[in-house]
């Protein structure tokens, strides 16, 4: 039974990014609160390892709090997937990974992860993602896993904190 399972796991999924094989820079691009007024400063990198490495400083100054990484691949329809799964390793801060079913939608399905500070797969069912606007749970359904036109990670803990996440892959199943 467990053979089945890996073997359905293995066939079913659907890579949204893998670093050692996409790793392109250019793709993903820092959005900070400063956009909002705020100092916050992320930047993003692939290192000689083939990872992705968004990394940075949180400010709370002028109202801000947040820096995010976000890359907007096509149109990418969701067939059959019920979880994402990311391997990174963290700093043991926490993190928002997000999805838009629209690039022109104004707000994301988010869901938070702890890191652990070691290389790590994190799983998240897809309908644990909660549509929130700036920071605000909106009264809509959870996201629906049917599409999607843009992948986020996020850090916005309410303080001031540098970080750094060390990205792999990104994959649904």
């Amino acid at each position: 039974m467990v053979l089945l399972a890996i073997f359905i796991q293995l066939f079913t999924s659907m890579t949204l990014y893998d670093f050692q094989s996409d790793s392109k820079k250019s793709d993903w691009r820092i959005i900070d609160d400063v956009v909002m007024g705020g100092r916050s400063d992320g930047s993003f990198s692939i290192n000689s390892d083939g990872h992705g490495v968004f990394e940075g400083k949180v400010s709370l100054e002028n109202n801000g709090g947040f820096s995010s990484v976000r890359y907007q691949p096509d149109k990418t329809i969701i067939d059959g997937a019920s979880q994402v799964k990311f391997r990174l390793r963290g700093d043991t801060k926490t993190y928002q990974f997000r999805f838009k079913r629209k690039r022109s939608d104004y707000h994301s399905y988010v869901a938070s992860f702890q890191t652990s500070g070691e290389w790590e797969e994190i799983t998240i069912p897809l309908n644990q993602f909660k549509p929130a606007f700036r920071g605000r749970d909106l009264n809509m359904e959870n996201f629906p896993g049917d599409q999607v036109e843009e992948i986020a990670f996020l850090i916005g803990n309410k303080k001031a904190e540098s970080f750094k996440l060390e990205i792999d892959y990104i994959k649904l199943f």
